[in-house]
């Protein structure tokens, strides 16, 4: 643990690709180098912090009696196909052929070896509960992979199941998973939030998720003040209450040229048609974004959502609604494929699976019985006004596709929502028997009677965390590791050429070594500058500093806390001592 010797070389400039602090930094201190878009390599550095993360990880999976194992990453198609994941993975998976031609895939998760492998030992309640769990590299063909390892393409994941016969065993389970997430996480240090989470292609019931809070996280979360949390994807709309179709004005087609925009729109109807009680606004307008839904299998298939003028649609709540398939533009070519619908002047009678088009047509739960809109007329500059829900025209359903906003109402009356970033570092969910159906995972109960196994699945980022701790714990001159991941205890430094000062240090290294200390030792000779030396210190970030220089004549050195600042001189004689306690 020589620097003279040490696998290390420390850049002066960040990473032309990274965006986030964890990716400039872990780069520049030497903790992991980029072999290719969303891959790296891990140095020795960065290989002692993730060790640690594991440490922690297995030491509270294994104090809640769950069992590790090991799967390989090279799976076959069989139980893929038997699940139907083989097809809904889509393009997002690596798939590869054997020199037979055999079909084979890097593992994405392991729900169907983890089922099946229970299920080709056990066979009686009398074995369950079970918890079983491995730490493993995972390898998903991220389109947009970015911010280093925080979003790569193949990355390292603790992911455990529990199986219990009864659904009561399951809760129990999942219960316990999530306490032993709750001490994960404290332990790794950040700020982090448990919230409300949508299954997606991992089907199930319960679903929460683990966020590190960040500025630079992908993932948007909202809170409210008296508790809710969820990720957008999972929030509900507070839908307001439908209203009598008696007495309503009757809807009346309006010439409206010029007006493709929302924007546009609303400034034509306060110029030609101004309310008595109050200006027009975007709120009163129902628009129709067209998207196309990419399949598994390839099929593009249409679909039609109507929100209100002044929603945006949000991308990740719409993706999280309508997986597995991919969301994809509704391009010019689709729009000659169907000749009734008219750009910009889009309206509800244009669609539903009942229209000339037959496009499914899904609108936002705030497009309620009763409610007044105006909207295309599916003519060229024109819209309708007062065309009213549930009398005028019907959708072919909801969805929760519109974008969450701060000051929206929490759905459960706890106040209104704000809105926040975070990264995603754990999820956990009760799969039921989603899985354990699909494989024919069964045992005798009480009763002698065959019942299906109910399952739960969890997750947590254990590379993703080594960034994500990255993400908080630095300052402008480098990492600032908390102890319990630091790579080493204390880094020392010798500052100086005098061969005292040099036979000084080396002592240290030796007396803290024995004292069961880590010690990163920069001994490199004196054409590496004092500054360098300072500077890669600050850099690397381990939580203590401690340098022999030109104290070491009257008998003190230096110690210094990598997170305050802080110096004290301490004497030699009680070194050891000072820093073990």
């Amino acid at each position: 643990m020589r620097m003279s010797r040490f696998f290390l070389r420390t850049l002066r400039d960040d990473p032309a690709d990274a965006e986030v602090p964890s990716h400039k930094l872990l780069v520049r201190a030497g903790y992991v180098r980029r072999v290719a878009p969303g891959i790296y390599s891990w140095l020795p550095l960065g290989l002692k912090v993730l060790a640690k993360v594991e440490k922690i990880v297995r030491e509270e999976m294994d104090a809640i009696g769950s069992q590790e194992v090991r799967f390989p990453a090279l799976l076959p198609r069989e139980p893929y196909e038997v699940s139907g994941r083989w097809t809904d993975y889509g393009p997002n998976v690596f798939r590869v052929k054997d020199r037979k031609g055999n079909d084979m895939m890097l593992g994405p998760t392991h729900e169907e070896f983890f089922t099946l492998l229970v299920k080709d030992l056990y066979s009686s309640y009398k074995d369950l509960p079970l918890s079983l769990y491995q730490i493993q590299t995972k390898y998903r063909d991220e389109a947009r992979p970015r911010a280093g390892i925080l979003r790569g393409r193949e990355f390292i994941m603790k992911d455990s199941y529990s199986f219990d016969v009864h659904d009561e065993g399951l809760e129990a389970s999942y219960q316990a998973h999530r306490e032993a997430y709750v001490r994960i996480f404290d332990r790794l240090g950040f700020e982090y939030v448990i919230v409300r989470a949508t299954s997606g292609a991992m089907g199930g019931s319960a679903s929460e998720e683990f966020l590190a809070v960040a500025e630079t996280g992908e993932d948007t979360f909202v809170r409210s003040p008296g508790g809710y949390a969820a990720n957008v994807e999972a929030v509900t709309t507070v839908v307001p209450d439908s209203i009598p179709l008696d007495g309503l004005p009757a809807a009346h087609p309006e010439q409206t040229p010029g007006t493709p925009t929302i924007d546009s729109l609303v400034a034509h109807l306060n110029e030609a048609f101004p309310r008595d009680d109050r200006p027009w606004e975007a709120a009163d307008t129902l628009k129709n974004v067209l998207v196309m839904l990419r399949q598994p299998d390839g099929d593009r298939v249409p679909l039609a959502i109507g929100l209100p003028g002044n929603r945006e649609v949000d991308a990740k709540r719409l993706e999280a609604h309508v997986a597995p398939a991919a969301v994809e533009p509704f391009d010019e070519a689709d729009f000659a494929a169907h000749p009734a619908l008219v750009k910009g002047y889009i309206g509800p009678g244009a669609l539903g699976s009942e229209s000339v088009t037959g496009i499914r047509y899904l609108t936002d739960p705030r497009v309620v019985e009763g409610s007044r809109w105006v909207t295309g007329a599916d003519v060229q500059g024109s819209h309708v006004l007062d065309l009213v829900a549930g009398r005028d025209f019907v959708s072919d359903g909801t969805i929760e596709a519109a974008e969450v906003r701060a000051g929206d109402p929490a759905p459960d009356g706890s106040g209104p929502l704000e809105l926040a970033r975070g990264i995603e570092m754990g999820h956990i969910f009760q799969l039921g028997r989603l899985y354990a159906e699909a494989l024919d995972l069964k045992v005798l109960d009480e009763n002698g009677k065959l019942v299906t196994v109910t399952m739960g699945s969890y997750g947590v980022g254990v590379s993703r965390a080594v960034a994500a701790v990255a993400e908080y714990a630095h300052d402008d001159a480098g990492l600032v590791w908390p102890r319990e991941l630091a790579p080493f205890d204390i880094h020392l430094i010798v500052a100086g050429k005098d061969e005292a000062v040099v036979a000084g240090a080396e002592q240290a290294y030796l007396d803290l070594q024995a004292a069961g200390l880590d010690v990163l030792f920069d001994d490199r000779p004196g054409k590496v500058s004092l500054g360098v030396k300072f500077k890669d210190a600050e850099l690397i970030g381990v939580p203590t500093i401690v340098v022999v220089g030109k104290g070491f004549a009257d008998g003190l050195v230096e110690v210094k806390d990598r997170a305050t600042g802080e110096k004290r001189d301490v004497e030699v004689t009680a070194l050891v001592d000072h820093l073990r306690s």
